[in-house]
């Protein structure tokens, strides 16, 4: 079964959850979510996606990029489609 390896990260469950509850993007905050709910319950990552209605692939693809690469591997990136139609200018 596919686990949760937080303390690889020198992380803890609530290292995961505090992620989750105060990441600034949604997709970032769901993946942490995923993570912590998949190790706080011992279960497996098809059940979880279950749960949320999602794709059991796409749960353990953040788990496995999470093993692999630590916890900067979830953080949600803008990497394309269009720009906002108005946006802020830098201060300055």
């Amino acid at each position: 079964m596919l686990r949760v390896e937080f303390e690889k990260w020198d992380q803890s469950l609530a290292d995961l959850y505090d992620t989750a509850v105060n990441a600034p993007h949604a997709r970032t905050r769901e993946r942490f979510m995923s993570l912590y709910e998949v190790a706080r319950r011992e279960t497996n990552a098809t059940t979880w996606a279950a749960e949320i209605g999602r794709h059991f692939q796409s749960v353990q693809s953040w788990i496995r990029a999470y093993n692999q690469l630590g916890p900067d591997a979830l953080i949600f990136r803008h990497t394309g489609g269009w720009l906002p139609l108005f946006r802020r200018k830098p201060a300055g």
